[in-house]
């Protein structure tokens, strides 16, 4: 009777958490047990069955047709955190505006920001994507040439981020970064930013978009931006993708060099 009486007493609480951070756990549900659950019965990693499902239902050679399968895939079937249709038209209208050549972009993941980059850039630009899991980026590598895109537009790197950075002189002949774009570890976030700070591959004007600087969030990237004096910066509020009530946000970032 008295462990009823308790039980009773810290109901309140629970059905008030639950209702709190219902979107917490459906995505927790989403993204954690369905995968598990999926993963066990197919036989096939998540990403996997997102290129079996994007090679059923998009268009080969078609960028955009791609990008929407994926959406559908994402929204309707399973969980993958893409930067998703909503910040991914933020990042289209930065691309559009910077028009940059050189392009690096730090986690490929299976290749969704990686198509909705190349697709936006102007003709001679170049796009070197970082992805450190090899059997994601052979993934990523699918779904680059079913979009379309050769080894001329997007070079595919198969190495851990503070690895290529320091080579990215040496061994791709890079001179200058004119955009970045940020959606791998968030651990890694600060420190890649101060290495490619110190790479000397930044100029005035180079802008870097990092993705979920709120949620899963990204607080030692951000105190270093606000304290580094290099940046003019602001921070793009939204929601997370394919979620609904869970806050997240992007990152832009102009570097403006040492006073």
């Amino acid at each position: 009777m008295v462990s009823a009486a308790i039980g009773l007493a810290f109901l309140p609480l629970l059905l008030t958490l639950i209702i709190r951070y219902r979107y917490y756990f459906v995505l927790f549900y989403r993204a954690v047990l369905l995968r598990v659950w999926h993963d066990c019965r197919s036989g096939l990693s998540r990403e996997e069955r997102a290129y079996q499902y994007v090679l059923t239902h998009a268009t080969p050679g078609d960028p955009e047709s791609i990008l929407n399968a994926f959406d559908a895939w994402c929204s309707k079937v399973e969980y993958i955190s893409n930067i998703g249709p909503k910040k991914g038209m933020i990042l289209d209208r930065l691309l559009m505006e910077q028009s940059p050549l050189t392009v690096l972009e730090l986690g490929a993941h299976c290749g969704y920001s990686t198509v909705r980059i190349a697709r936006a850039l102007p003709l001679g630009a170049r796009l070197y994507s970082v992805e450190m899991d090899q059997k994601n980026a052979a993934i990523a590598e699918k779904i680059l040439r079913l979009a379309g895109f050769d080894d001329d537009t997007v070079e595919l790197i198969v190495q851990p981020s503070d690895e290529v950075i320091p080579q990215l002189r040496s061994d791709y002949g890079i001179e200058r970064l004119d955009f970045v774009f940020m959606d791998h570890w968030k651990k890694c976030y600060r420190p890649d930013l101060q290495m490619l700070e110190g790479s000397g591959l930044l100029g005035k004007g180079s802008m870097i978009v990092a993705d979920n600087v709120l949620f899963p969030g990204a607080p030692k990237f951000l105190r270093h931006i606000r304290k580094s004096g290099l940046y003019e910066w602001k921070i793009h509020q939204a929601m997370l993708e394919y979620s609904r009530g869970i806050r997240d946000g992007m990152a832009e970032l102009v570097y403006m060099g040492v006073n």
